[in-house]
């Protein structure tokens, strides 16, 4: 394995090479059109096409979360999503249950960490992301376009944060000047750095969107939004608001302020469907969600409902339950897997006369960045603070619902929404009997209480978050973290030989292997900084609840 350092100036390489060769091919074929001379591309053309700055652009958004592109172009494959997000905050967040042979289930899903396990998520973002955002601010910065950094920079943020908050200190904070970029700053100067960005990215393209009616940029390679600047200002803004609730224990007023910036911004946050961040599927991109292959493909299938959404969404009779997984054919009920079984049984934990797998379409099931619903859910958590998120937290909670219902195509929304009654249920194990069975995770219902305490309409409001956001594993794992909800199935068995409270669960994971074996020095400043030990029982400096 390689340093950062070295990392960086291979893959910088790698993509000069390829961009040079993409500009020469592109830059043929639009002098032969005008029938010019076609060793004499200008500046200007090289603008207009956004070919300097799209390929790198493009390579930012296909690894903010790892995917194979059912094109054959790039080197990421399913198992790099299984690596970096599968097998650690899928699981972490209660979503997904891991049901592969792999060694006896003593590994990431009973907290013994696998050390080829933990690697990716840390390269992906300083592979796949910021060696590529810093070719496009310096290439944006020559032509003058201030727009085109200030995207490329709220996609580092969003790729970022998910590093961030996965291990906490990181090098980041000085990437790109030169200096000390593999020094690890503090998770907090990390956030400072994000708000500083995110604050001057949105200041740019507000300015630019309000200047400019209907523009877009980078429409060519934009995969998310295809240019639309104004989805972009909303989705950075909800993204300034998704950071500035992560620090609401750590930092409220600093939250506060930066919560309420987005809210007062005059293009705002993300409110429709139409808004949602995602990947969209097309000609121009051809991929599967890498959890329908995981649960398809991979041998007789790799993951399944866990237990805390069996318990939760089969309690309160969610009619959403057929939109994310699919029936036991058995009895024609949803059944999940608890984390941290090491049974060597795993045929009956794959069975879907048994257990319930996931609900994802081969063609049109998309990545999620962020759902429309969950804009509402933080701003429903910000008004229950007293912050000005326009509108009361009871209104903003069951906007988050019904949007939820329509993202998914579901009906029912106002029935569930007034269910005062349904709590969420006892497990019960449908692969092995009563071996693995567990008592009620809570007591929760889904109706708005104006009586009952902050405390919990903050767990309603969290757990209906954590519902809606569904697959998106780093997002549910951190709010699990920050607030303590929902509350989840704890693990069967728990093999950190006590680094990990059974109770609390994994608040992160160890730094790579290979920043110890090559850059022992730059990590060991991140441990300094973490404030214990590199374990998954360490809590992060947003983790203060």
């Amino acid at each position: 394995m390689m340093t950062i350092d070295k990392i960086f100036s291979l893959r910088r390489k790698l993509f000069l090479s390829c961009i040079s060769l993409a500009l020469f091919n592109s830059s043929c074929s639009k002098f032969e059109e005008y029938n010019t001379n076609q060793h004499d591309a200008t500046e200007l053309i090289m603008t207009y096409d956004d070919l300097k700055t799209g390929a790198f652009f493009a390579q930012m958004q296909k690894n903010v979360v790892l995917f194979k592109d059912g094109s054959g172009e790039g080197s990421n494959q399913t198992s790099d999503y299984q690596v970096a997000q599968g097998l650690t905050s899928d699981l972490y967040s209660g979503y997904i249950a891991p049901t592969g042979t792999w060694y006896g289930g003593v590994h990431n899903g009973s907290y013994n960490f696998i050390t080829g396990w933990i690697e990716k998520t840390f390269t992906s973002g300083f592979v796949g992301v910021m060696p590529a955002w810093q070719e496009i601010v310096k290439i944006a910065r020559e032509q003058q376009r201030p727009q085109v950094a200030a995207l490329a920079t709220v996609v580092k943020v969003e790729a970022m944060h998910r590093v961030a908050d996965a291990y906490g200190p990181i090098p980041y904070v000085n990437f790109g000047t030169g200096t000390l970029r593999n020094n690890y700053d503090g998770l907090e100067e990390v956030y400072t750095k994000f708000f500083a960005e995110l604050d001057e990215s949105i200041d740019v393209l507000t300015n630019y969107v309000q200047g400019n009616p209907g523009a877009t940029i980078l429409p060519k390679y934009d995969v998310v939004y295809a240019g639309d600047a104004t989805k972009w200002v909303k989705f950075a803004n909800s993204l300034r608001l998704r950071l500035a609730m992560r620090i609401a224990y750590a930092n409220p007023s600093l939250a506060k302020i930066e919560a309420e910036k987005s809210i007062n911004n005059p293009i705002g946050v993300i409110t429709s469907t139409n808004d949602r961040t995602s990947l969209k599927h097309s000609i121009d991109l051809v991929y599967y969600h890498p959890l329908f292959e995981i649960s398809t493909t991979f041998n007789a299938g790799e993951a399944r409902m866990s237990a805390s959404m069996d318990a939760y969404m089969n309690g309160y009779n969610d009619p959403r339950l057929a939109a994310y997984f699919t029936k036991a054919t058995g009895d024609g009920g949803y059944h999940g897997v608890r984390l941290g079984i090491t049974s060597s049984v795993w045929t009956r934990y794959v069975d879907p006369t048994r257990i319930s797998g996931l609900n994802m379409n081969q063609s049109s099931t998309e990545i999620v960045w962020m759902t429309a619903a969950e804009s509402y859910f933080l701003r429903s958590e910000g008004a229950l603070r007293g912050w000005s998120m326009g509108g009361t937290a009871q209104e903003l909670y069951e906007r988050g619902i019904s949007t939820s219902f329509e993202e998914n195509g579901v009906a029912g929304a106002a029935t569930y929404i007034a269910n005062a009654t349904n709590t969420p249920r006892a497990f019960t194990d449908n692969a092995d009997g009563s071996s693995f069975n567990a008592t009620q995770p809570s007591t929760i219902t889904v109706a708005w209480n104006p009586a009952a305490s902050t405390e919990l309409n903050l767990e309603r409001i969290i757990t209906q978050k954590w519902i809606a956001m569904y697959p998106d594993g780093p997002e549910g794992w951190a709010e699990f973290r920050r607030t303590g909800y929902p509350k989840l199935i704890p693990v069967v068995t728990n093999s950190s030989n006590g680094t990990i409270n059974t109770a609390t669960q994994v608040r992160r994971i160890p730094f790579p292997q290979s920043e110890y074996n090559n850059n022992r020095a730059g990590v060991q400043v991140g441990v300094s900084k973490l404030g214990g030990q590199d374990n998954g029982g360490t809590k992060l400096w947003w983790d203060k609840k």
